[in-house]
C-alpha cells in the first residue's frame, strides 16, 4: 500500500457530492485508501469553488479533522511547478495539477486519486506514469 496518498479535487468533490458520478468509486476508495490524505492549496481552493456552499461544511470537516492535510508549499517549488505547467500548456495543466505532480515528485511511494484522466498524460521526473487510481 502506497505510504503517501494524494488526492484532487475531483475525488473530494465526488467523495463529499453524493449526486456525482464518481461518487462510490471515491467512496469505496477511501475505504481502501485511508486518511490523512495529502494535498496542496490550489487543490483546496478548487475544491471549495467546485462544491460551493452546500459541500464545504464536509470539506471543513475533512481538514479539521485533519483526514486531508496540505503537504506542499509552493514557494519552494515555484520554478519545478510553472516547468510543469509551461510543459503541458497544450493540456492545459492547471495550477493544482501541477502542485500534484510536482508531490509525486517529491513523496515517498506516492498515488494519487484523482477523477482527472489529465493525469494519465502527465510525467513525474519528465518520463515517469505519475502513480494513480482514476474509476477509469
Amino acid at each position: 500500500m502506497a505510504r503517501n496518498v494524494l488526492v484532487d479535487a475531483g475525488f473530494m468533490v465526488a467523495l463529499l457530492s453524493c449526486r456525482d458520478t464518481h461518487h462510490r468509486w471515491a467512496v469505496a476508495q477511501s475505504s481502501r485508501f485511508t486518511p490523512p490524505w495529502r494535498t496542496c492549496e490550489a487543490v483546496l481552493s478548487e475544491t471549495f469553488h467546485l462544491l460551493e456552499a452546500r459541500g464545504a461544511p464536509g470539506l471543513s470537516g475533512l481538514l479539521r479533522r485533519q483526514a486531508v492535510v496540505v503537504a506542499f508549499d509552493l514557494a519552494s517549488n515555484l520554478e519545478p511547478v510553472l516547468k510543469l505547467m509551461q510543459k503541458y500548456a497544450d493540456a492545459p495543466m492547471s495550477l493544482a495539477d501541477a502542485c500534484l505532480v510536482r508531490m509525486t515528485e517529491m513523496l515517498a511511494d506516492p498515488i494519487l486519486l484523482t477523477t482527472d484522466s489529465d493525469f494519465h498524460i502527465y510525467r513525474r521526473h519528465s518520463r515517469q506514469v505519475v502513480p494513480s487510481v482514476m474509476p477509469y
